[in-house]
C-alpha cells in the first residue's frame, strides 16, 4: 500500500500531505534517539558518580592512613628519643656528630619491654668515672704500667687493667670483647683494648672524656698477637708448674695471660673456677685473648653471683639480657 494514501470504509481515500508525514517519520526517530541518548547518559553519570564517589572515600582513607602512619611515626620517634640513652644505658657528654650509631641505633630496633635496674646504671657510671681516673694518659696509668718491668708485684695498685687482644672474626671479637666489660665492671678493672689495624675506625669510644684504645707503646705489645695456650706467661701454666694449686705461688706476678679461646687447655678452664679468682685480683695487668662469649659463666662463679643478681633484678621479675646493657656501649661505628 502506498504509505502516502489511507483509505477509509464507506469514505474513500485521502491524501495525507508529504511534509506532514516526512514530518512525523522525523519526530518518531528523533524520539527514539533521544530516549537512547536519555538511558546512555543516566549510565554514564551513574559511573562517573560512582567512580567519583570511590576515589573520595579511597583519598580519605589514604590520607587518614598517612596521617595515622605519620602519628605513630612521630610518637614513636618522640618515645625514641626521649630514650635515647636506653634508660641509663649509654653515657651523656658526648658529641652526637662523632658517633651517629650511639644514639641513632635505637630508631632502628624494637623498644625493649625492659628497663635497666638502678644499680646495672650506677655500676656503669662508677666505671666510667674508673675509667677516666685510671685511663691512658693518666698518672695512675703511668704509674701502674712500671710494674711490668718488675718480676713480683709490692703491694696493692690504685688502678688494674684487663687488656683484650683480638681472635678470629669479627663476630668473635664483639662477643669476647662484651664478656671482657663484664669481667672488667665485676672486678673493678679498666679494659683497654687492642684493636690492630684491620679493626682500626670500627668502634665508636664508649665511655667519654678518655678512651678505652690500648696505647701504642705499651710494652708488652709484641706479645700480644703471639699469645697461645700454655704459654709461660699464662695463668694456665702458672697453674699447671703448681699442680692447680695457686696458693703454692708466694708472690703474684705483674701480668698474667689468660688464654680463653676455643682451642684453651683444661687448665685455662681453671680460670672459671672461684677461688682462683682471689689471686687474680691481686695481678695488676691480665691480657686476654678470646673468642668467646663466656659472660654466662660469670653468672656460675658465687664471688659474682651477688652483684649480677642486683645488676640484672628489676621490679616485677623481669630479668633483661645482661648482653643487652654490655652491647649498648659497644657501639659499631657507620661506614663511610
Amino acid at each position: 500500500m502506498d504509505i502516502f494514501h489511507m483509505e477509509r470504509s464507506g469514505n474513500g481515500s485521502k491524501r495525507f500531505p508529504k511534509p506532514v508525514v516526512s514530518f512525523l517519520i522525523a519526530f518518531c526517530l528523533l524520539y527514539i534517539a533521544s530516549m537512547f541518548y536519555r538511558s546512555s547518559t543516566s549510565v554514564l553519570i551513574g559511573e562517573v558518580s560512582r567512580d567519583n564517589i570511590t576515589r573520595g572515600v579511597t583519598e580519605n582513607v589514604t590520607r587518614c592512613s598517612e596521617t595515622e602512619s605519620e602519628d605513630k611515626r612521630s610518637s614513636g620517634t618522640e618515645s625514641m628519643a626521649v630514650d635515647k640513652l636506653l634508660g641509663g644505658l649509654l653515657a651523656t657528654g658526648f658529641d652526637e656528630e662523632s658517633c651517629i650509631s650511639r644514639y641513632q641505633a635505637a630508631l632502628y630496633r624494637k623498644t625493649s619491654s625492659h628497663t635497666p635496674s638502678a644499680y646495672l646504671v650506677s655500676k656503669l657510671r662508677k666505671y666510667e668515672e674508673l675509667h677516666k681516673r685510671c685511663g691512658p694518659d693518666t698518672e695512675s696509668y703511668r704509674r701502674t704500667l712500671k710494674k711490668l718491668s718488675s718480676s713480683h708485684t709490692n703491694g696493692t695498685t690504685d688502678c688494674n687493667y684487663l687488656v683484650w687482644t683480638p681472635s678470629n672474626g669479627l663476630g668473635n671479637r664483639i662477643i669476647s670483647m662484651a664478656s671482657s666489660f663484664l669481667y672488667a665492671v665485676l672486678t673493678n678493672r679498666v679494659l683497654l683494648v687492642d684493636h690492630g689495624a684491620d679493626m682500626a675506625g670500627i668502634f665508636c669510644e664508649p665511655f667519654p672524656n678518655t678512651s678505652w684504645l690500648l696505647p701504642k707503646d705499651f710494652p708488652l705489645t709484641d706479645q700480644l698477637h703471639s699469645l697461645q695456650p700454655g704459654n709461660v706467661h699464662s695463668y694456665g701454666h702458672l697453674l699447671k708448674m703448681n699442680n692447680m694449686d695457686i696458693s703454692t705461688v708466694s708472690q703474684a706476678p705483674p701480668f698474667l695471660h689468660l688464654y680463653l679461646a676455643y682451642n684453651y687447655g683444661k687448665h685455662d678452664k681453671l680460670f672459671f673456677q672461684d677461688q682462683n679468682q682471689g689471686f687474680l685480683q691481686k695481678i695488676p695487668w691480665l691480657i686476654l685473648k678470646s673468642d668467646l662469649y663466656f659472660a654466662p659463666y660469670l653468672f656460675l662463679l658465687p664471688s659474682f653471683q651477688q652483684e649480677l643478681g642486683k645488676a640484672v633484678s628489676r621490679q616485677g621479675g623481669c630479668f633483661p639480657p645482661p648482653g643487652s646493657a654490655i652491647f649498648s656501649t659497644l657501639q659499631i661505628k657507620p661506614g663511610d
